[in-house]
C-alpha cells in the first residue's frame, strides 16, 4: 500500500494497479464545510491531471483532479449522500472514487506525506 499526494491536494492510496482517491485534510480545511460533491462516472477513463469531479463548500468550489491516469471502478455513494464525510474523514470514509491505474510509473512523481505536508504548509 502506497499513499501519495498531489500538489492539487488529492491523495491516492495505491495497491498494485488499484487505488482509492480523495481530497487531503489540508484541502478540506481550506474549503470549509463541504455541501456537495460531483463524482465521476464508473467506467470513465481519465488522463493524469484531468478533472474527475467537483467538491463544493459553503466557501468555494474546487475541482478534483486525477492523480494518475486510469479508469474509475467505483464511486463513494455514501459521500454523495453525505458530503460532510469529506470534512469528517477526508482520508478515510470520505474517499471520492476507486480506480484502476493505467500508468503506474506516474505514482513516482507524486509527493510522499512528509514532502506534501511541507508543501501544504508553504502554500
Amino acid at each position: 500500500m502506497t499513499i501519495k499526494y498531489t500538489k492539487d491536494h488529492e491523495w491516492v492510496n495505491a495497491e498494485g494497479d488499484n487505488a482509492i482517491v480523495g481530497i487531503t485534510l489540508h484541502a478540506q480545511d481550506a474549503l470549509g464545510d463541504v455541501v456537495f460533491v460531483d463524482l465521476p462516472q464508473v467506467g470513465q477513463g481519465y488522463a493524469q491531471g484531468e478533472v474527475a469531479g467537483v467538491v463544493e463548500s459553503v466557501k468555494a468550489a474546487a475541482d478534483v483532479f486525477m492523480p494518475v491516469s486510469g479508469e474509475i471502478t467505483e464511486v463513494n455513494e455514501a459521500l454523495r449522500a453525505d458530503p460532510s464525510l469529506a470534512n469528517s474523514a477526508p482520508e478515510g470514509e470520505g474517499w471520492f472514487f476507486k480506480m484502476k491505474i493505467t500508468e503506474p510509473a506516474q505514482l513516482d512523481a507524486l509527493l510522499d506525506k512528509t514532502t506534501y505536508d511541507k508543501f501544504a504548509e508553504e502554500n
